[in-house]
């Protein structure tokens, strides 16, 4: 109990810490601020044609699915469509009707839109005398709004590895780490104390991050939380192989970066860009954040029957994880009796 008031001391005193536990709750915040705001004019299709080259009508069935921006050459549209950070489809007239080209790094979804252009040009009319009937989505999320939701709500189960690693550190800094060695406790109440501060405070700060900014229905709260506590438990741990492996400071911010970036980065990757189903979407499980981040953008698309595989993949990461820092751990006491 000591040992956890100390720890609790700590926070004050660690400006990381605090700010890995505030951030998150002030984005959320913002982001309901901003819950009148469609994000979906930020992900709209853009089509690039150059001048005079399309006829009116084909400019006007354009605009209708989509953004147009002209050039005065095809040199320019290729240039434009090209740049790394743009996602304009380019429209060219074609013998057939219009074709497009594409830069080949572009999102699967404009990728699709490119491919099957001509042909929806082609049978445009076809498509106008047919009766369509738009049903509109279960919740009011669009796409980019949950993407940033969840992003916070990651970095909020992230703060348990930041307070975990920097504490563990810290200790070793002010050689608190030898008086632990030789304390009445044993290895599991070691572990169990290391891992609860970190695992609190990232389930807290997600909590008060999803409050902020997310409405669930009352049937899937049971299922957030169980995300929230696995996802957390993993942070946690997290930290305690950084705080195990750093021998620094300025090595264990490093090692806290590093790990940030992999859990933020290849599950947006991924589920951007790879098709669900396909063997690299399901190897990406291998990373826990994956299993966390498919599971709460399921649940904010409404779409609770794919959650278990999340949660399945979250059990058996917190469960492999824990098994193996036990290893290294016994490994280090032996090893420093010697």
């Amino acid at each position: 109990m000591k040992g956890i008031k100390y720890q609790l001391k700590n926070i004050r005193r660690d400006k990381i810490c605090i700010i890995s536990f505030l951030l998150p709750v002030i984005v959320g915040l913002a982001i309901n601020m901003l819950s009148g705001v469609s994000f979906s004019s930020l992900s709209e299709t853009s089509f690039g044609i150059v001048k005079n080259d399309l006829s009116h009508k084909s400019v006007q069935w354009l605009q209708s699915n989509g953004s147009i921006a002209e050039f005065e050459n095809v040199d320019e549209l290729k240039a434009s469509v090209l740049d790394p950070a743009s996602e304009m489809i380019g429209v060219l007239r074609d013998e057939n009707g219009i074709k497009t080209f594409l830069s080949g790094d572009e999102l699967q979804i404009n990728r699709i839109i490119g491919n099957t252009l001509p042909k929806l040009y082609a049978e445009r009319e076809a498509v106008v005398a047919s009766i369509i009937r738009v049903i509109p989505a279960a919740n009011s999320n669009d796409g980019m709004k949950s993407l940033l939701i969840v992003i916070t709500m990651v970095t909020a189960m992230f703060m348990g590895c930041t307070f975990n690693a920097m504490s563990m550190i810290g200790e070793k800094e002010d050689g608190i780490a030898f008086i632990n060695e030789v304390l009445p406790m044993t290895r599991t109440d070691f572990i169990a104390q290391k891992v609860f501060l970190g695992f609190s405070g990232g389930v807290l700060a997600t909590i008060l991050t999803a409050l902020t900014c997310i409405r669930v229905e009352s049937g899937h709260i049971f299922l957030l939380l169980l995300i929230i506590i696995l996802s957390a438990f993993i942070s946690a741990l997290a930290g305690l192989y950084i705080g195990h492996f750093a021998n620094g400071l300025m090595g264990g911010i490093t090692y806290i970066k590093i790990l940030m970036i992999l859990f933020l980065a290849p599950p947006i990757i991924t589920y951007l860009v790879v098709p669900a189903g396909s063997t690299l979407h399901l190897l990406s499980y291998l990373l826990p954040s994956s299993a966390t981040f498919y599971g709460l953008m399921d649940m904010l698309n409404g779409q609770v029957q794919n959650i278990e595989i999340s949660i399945i993949a979250l059990l058996v990461h917190c469960i492999v994880w824990l098994l193996l820092f036990f290893i290294l751990e016994n490994h280090r006491y032996k090893k420093s009796l010697v």
